[in-house]
C-alpha cells in the first residue's frame, strides 16, 4: 500500500495544492556488524514502523475542508478588490463633493457681497436723498431696483444649488457606513477563514493515506458532477 502524506502551505493568499509527497518505507542500519568473510558493511533493510493512514472518511472530509477553504479564500480575494474598487470611488467623490463645496461657497460669498453692496446702496440713497433732485433721485432708485430685481432672480438657483449640493453630501453620507461595516464583516470572515485553515493544518496537515482511497473519492466526485442538476 502506498502512503502519501498530505501538506499546505497556507496564508491569507490561496492555499497550496493538495500535495501528495511519497514516503519511503526502508532506511539502513547504522549499527550492522561487519561480515567476517567478506570484510562488507552489512545494510539489512529494516522497515519503518507502519504510519497511522486515515479512513477514507477522514480523507473525504479532509477534502471538501481543502476545497472549501480553497474557494473561500479566492471570494475573500474578491471582496477585498471590491473593498478597494469601492474605496477608490469613494475617495473620488468625496474630493469631488469636496471641490463643489469649495466652488459653492465661493458663489455664495459673492452672492451676500452683492447683498451687502445692494443694502448699502439704499443707505447711500436714502442719505444723498435731501440734496438730489427729483429727476437724480428717481434715477438711483431705478438703478438700486434693477440691481435687486437681479439680485433676486439669482437668487433661487444659488439655493437650489445649495439643496443639490446637500443631498449629494446626505447620498455620500449614506454610503460611508455601510462601507465601513463591510470592512468589520471582512476583517471578520477573514479570521474566521484563517481560523478554518488552522484547523486544516491540525486535522489534515502531514497526515498519511492511501492513495487508492483518494482516486476512489475524486471517482465519486466525477460522478456526482456528471448526474447533477445544470
Amino acid at each position: 500500500m502506498k502512503l502519501l502524506a498530505l501538506s499546505l502551505a497556507l496564508a491569507l493568499a490561496l492555499p497550496a495544492s493538495f500535495q501528495a509527497v511519497a514516503q519511503s518505507n526502508v532506511t539502513t542500519n547504522p549499527n550492522a556488524k561487519v561480515d567476517p568473510k567478506n570484510n562488507k558493511v552489512g545494510k539489512p533493510v529494516v522497515e519503518k514502523p507502519k504510519q497511522k493512514v486515515m479512513s477514507r472518511d477522514e480523507l473525504r472530509a479532509c477534502m471538501a475542508l481543502y476545497e472549501a477553504n480553497t474557494q473561500e479564500a479566492l471570494s475573500i480575494k474578491e471582496a477585498q478588490q471590491v473593498y478597494k474598487d469601492q474605496s477608490v470611488a469613494l475617495k473620488k467623490e468625496k474630493e469631488e463633493l469636496n471641490e463643489a463645496d469649495k466652488a459653492y461657497m465661493a458663489e455664495v460669498a459673492e452672492f451676500k457681497a452683492e447683498r451687502e453692496g445692494i443694502l448699502k446702496m439704499n443707505d447711500e440713497i436714502k442719505a444723498a436723498a435731501p440734496k438730489m433732485t427729483k429727476d437724480e433721485l428717481e434715477a438711483k432708485r431705478k438703478e438700486y431696483e434693477a440691481r435687486a430685481a437681479k439680485f433676486d432672480a439669482a437668487a433661487a438657483p444659488v439655493i437650489e444649488k445649495g439643496k443639490a449640493l446637500e443631498a449629494r453630501r446626505k447620498t455620500f453620507s449614506d454610503k460611508v457606513d455601510p462601507f465601513n461595516a463591510s470592512f468589520k464583516a471582512l476583517e471578520e470572515r477573514t479570521e474566521a477563514h484563517l481560523d478554518k485553515i488552522d484547523n486544516w493544518k491540525a486535522e489534515c496537515g502531514n497526515k498519511a493515506y492511501d492513495e487508492a482511497d483518494e482516486a476512489a473519492i475524486k471517482k465519486e466526485r466525477a460522478a456526482a458532477a456528471a448526474t447533477a442538476p445544470k
